[in-house]
């Protein structure tokens, strides 16, 4: 009970403190149980990968996925990751969650066109695992993925909260020939600092401005700014949450490298992905 009122207590800032409460009693009760659910789900093979395709601004087609995991719950249906992730990173199930995910990711793409690269995320706890690159490399040897159609993803913030465990690691990956990609650029509290830590293949840009860029001038020029700093790094861009027709042709205006969202296709199961897909394809075919 002391536990969860500290709990509590520092989840509010420094300073805050809270007295123990029979709310305190049944938020503990409801971690618990998810806890012991998601653990169980981890042995009973209910968690699952869904791709979202990633697409070249310039032709159009597939150049990749990004790996993401979904949880087939036996009651609940298909629960998205922002209802677990979360909790599996402060109980340290993340670790084994992210050794699936990322073993998985590499057998399934192995089986894909020798041009198509998969995008795995990385939590920042897995870093704090001395064992990170032996995970890597064994997950690579194991399906017989190429290291460099592997793309790793890390956010900004669990970069610069973790740089000690971060970056020595992220060399080793880079050396391999991996990708190493900066996530949801632009939402962190350091932004252009990663850029001198690390030699970054890609950046992304989050879904935040880019839903927004059409409604907002400060998120449009947020987004310039960014593609001309790319440009004069030499590295690439995505573009994340792309919705809409006009929204893709002003990134592709913009000179975006790549792209993935909505009106491409929604996140779905390996066996959904069409790699001969290319948008835009249909409706210059109904023109001619």
């Amino acid at each position: 009970m002391a536990d969860m009122a500290l709990y509590c207590g520092k989840s509010a800032g420094r300073g805050g403190y809270r007295f123990f409460s029979a709310e305190m009693t049944d938020a503990a009760g409801a971690r618990r149980e998810i806890e012991t659910e998601v653990r169980h789900a981890i042995q009973n093979d209910e968690m699952e990968l869904y791709y979202q395709p990633i697409v070249e601004a310039r032709t159009g087609r597939i150049a990749g996925t990004e790996a993401l995991i979904r949880w087939r719950h036996p009651t609940k249906g298909i629960i998205a990751p922002d209802q677990f992730i979360p909790l599996a990173e402060e109980t340290g199930l993340i670790t084994q969650l992210g050794e699936w995910v990322l073993h998985t990711a590499c057998v399934e793409a192995a089986a894909w066109p020798g041009d198509i690269k998969v995008a795995v995320n990385l939590s920042p706890v897995q870093f704090r695992k001395s064992n990170l690159a032996d995970v890597v490399m064994y997950a690579l040897a194991q399906s017989g993925l190429p290291p460099e159609r592997l793309e790793l993803e890390i956010t900004e913030t669990a970069l610069i909260e973790n740089a000690a465990e971060c970056l020595p690691v992220l060399r080793q990956f880079k050396g391999l020939g991996i990708g190493i990609a900066l996530d949801d650029f632009g939402t962190g509290y350091s932004s252009l600092s990663q850029l001198t830590m690390f030699p970054f293949d890609k950046i992304k840009i989050d879904k935040s401005f880019t839903r927004n860029m059409t409604k907002r001038s400060d998120c449009a020029a947020i987004i310039a700014a960014v593609m001309n700093l790319a440009h004069n790094l030499g590295i690439a861009t995505t573009a994340e949450g792309v919705e809409t027709e006009e929204q893709f042709r002003i990134l592709q205006l913009a000179g975006v490298t790549t792209m993935q969202g909505y009106v491409f296709k929604r996140p779905g199961p390996a066996a959904e992905l069409d790699f001969a897909y290319r948008y835009g394809a249909s409706r210059s075919q109904d023109a001619a």
